[in-house]
């Protein structure tokens, strides 16, 4: 996978001439109509406004068939507003899409006519196509995701497989979230055949290998609510996994629970709280019918996906954690160039280690020299937040402790602590302090630049850890310097001397 620069490996500065609003979706949902404007690099980008509007269009399809008067005028209002603000913007790439109620409903037709009207040029997305695009979210929040995503709306569930960077198989199924009220109203069996029937259209998801990845706000609520009960050490549920009998525990746990209780939870809204009962009773039986290997929640579903497939092929290889930090560390400080150097330099005290964990290394090299321009009183705790509860892509949780010990370890706290050792084992986190140790070392040996990096090796010489300096480059050798080898060499079970002159 490809760590370039978005577009094409644009000079330093990038991320600065970046920083604007680019891209937006505008998602006429069955329960919800959002505007989210994006900016940031293509491959991983970030939110400058998310707004809705709780228009309910599917709320009267398992009845009427129809769109009710008072949310098309709901969702028309609010539509208006978006338009107003995407050309206030003047945002150059624009995606209207309308998913399930506007697809089904027998005056959904007439609604994307005044949609028109505003500006927006709206497409209504085939049951196939709307799996899709929740399937490009998936696969471009999780490189390499294989097993079956499971997209929760309103008025549908879309169920498709991923594998290989691409998806098939998509299907659409009337077990969206305004509908399972009406679906368990005829009881506990009934509700079970309803959802089993429907199923059968995607037969073949059952073959599919890998975990169920949930897409949707109300899954998310789910997550949270396993996290809460857990007493989880992480605040944002993307990337969360669950083994099935925990999510079926967790499942039936929540489809008797009272939504107003719910709704009093940490990262729960009072409009996710209200589906979330019957979401969780759909889940069960999909679980029966799927046994997939575990579940994985996705923030990024259909709009991120629609983002994903209009990238071309080089930018869809670029690594999305190295991508978004590149942008959130260069206008702080510390380019990928120079991240780059600095774990080259440091890739002796690495020792090896588990196939990929080299771009986390490089990733908490990034964050480990932004750190080190905020103040001492304020560095752990910022560098803490951003490794385990600033939203990053293509990282999941034991990713998130490794850079978490590697950021305490480069403020010189490299002991493992009981939250981490929850996220991540005791092997992963050592190794991932080692890494912050070694970046402490080269900012503090010559603050990182790039003279000092070329007139100086860190070297293993049997057991011993060994900065070597040119002769020249003496000066640059500190009793701090001379602590932080020590530290390091200690921690990697070494001894340590400092050489001047030929290595």
């Amino acid at each position: 996978m490809s760590v370039l620069a978005p577009r094409g490996g644009r000079a330093r500065g990038a991320a600065h001439r970046l920083d604007r609003p680019e891209r937006a979706v505008v998602d006429i949902g069955s329960n919800t109509v959002r505007l989210v404007v994006y900016g940031g690099p293509r491959r991983a980008p970030v939110i400058w406004l998310n707004e809705k509007v709780s228009a309910r269009l599917g709320r009267d399809l398992a009845t009427t068939g129809l769109i009710p008067d008072k949310a098309a005028e709901l969702a028309l209002r609010g539509l208006a507003r978006f338009a107003a603000i995407i050309a206030d913007l003047g945002v150059p790439e624009v995606h209207t899409v309308a998913t399930a109620a506007v697809r089904e409903a027998a005056n959904g037709a007439a609604l994307v006519e005044q949609v028109r009207a505003l500006g927006l040029p709206v497409r209504v997305l085939s049951g196939e196509e709307e799996a899709v695009s929740a399937a490009y979210g998936v696969i471009g929040a999780f490189p390499g995701a294989q097993g079956v995503v499971a997209d929760l709306g309103g008025g549908s569930l879309e169920l498709v497989s991923v594998a290989g960077g691409a998806s098939a198989h998509g299907v659409s199924l009337p077990l969206g979230t305004l509908r399972l009220p009406a679906l368990r109203a005829d009881g506990a069996e009934a509700f079970q055949r309803a959802v089993t029937g429907e199923m059968r259209r995607a037969g073949w998801a059952a073959d599919q290998s890998g975990p169920l990845y949930l897409v949707g706000g109300t899954f998310r609520a789910m997550a949270s609510f396993a996290m809460h009960e857990d007493g989880h050490p992480l605040t944002d549920p993307h990337a969360l996994h669950l083994a099935v009998a925990d999510a079926d525990r967790i499942a039936r746990k929540l489809a008797r629970m009272a939504p107003a209780t719910l709704a009093s939870m940490a990262g729960i809204t009072a409009s996710r709280a209200a589906g979330l009962p019957d979401a969780a009773a759909l889940l069960r039986p999909v679980l029966e019918e799927l046994r997939p290997d575990g579940l994985v929640f996705s923030s990024w579903g259909l709009r991120e996906g629609i983002l994903f497939q209009g990238l071309d092929p080089a930018a869809r290889e670029q690594d999305p954690l190295l991508a978004s930090i590149a942008y959130f560390a260069e206008p702080r400080g510390c380019s990928l160039t120079q991240a780059a150097k600095i774990a080259a330099w440091t890739t002796s005290a690495a020792n090896g280690g588990a196939p990929g964990n080299e771009r986390l290394r490089l990733a908490a090299a990034m964050l480990a020299m932004v750190a080190a321009r905020v103040e001492p009183n304020l560095r752990v705790a910022h560098a803490l937040d951003w490794a385990l509860h600033k939203r990053w892509l293509g990282l999941d949780h034991r990713g998130r402790a490794m850079l978490a010990a590697a950021l305490r370890g480069a403020s010189g706290r490299p002991e493992v602590t009981a939250e981490l050792a929850r996220l991540a084992s005791e092997a992963d986190l050592r190794e991932a302090a080692g890494w912050g140790l070694a970046v402490r070392l080269c900012r503090r040996f010559g603050a990182g630049t790039r003279v000092s990096l070329l007139s100086s090796r860190l070297l293993r010489d049997g057991d011993a850890l060994v900065l070597w300096v040119e002769p020249g480059r003496a000066q640059l050798v500190s009793d701090s310097v001379e602590g932080d080898l020590r530290a390091l060499a200690q921690w990697l079970g070494l001894g340590w001397r400092i050489d001047i002159g030929q290595p």
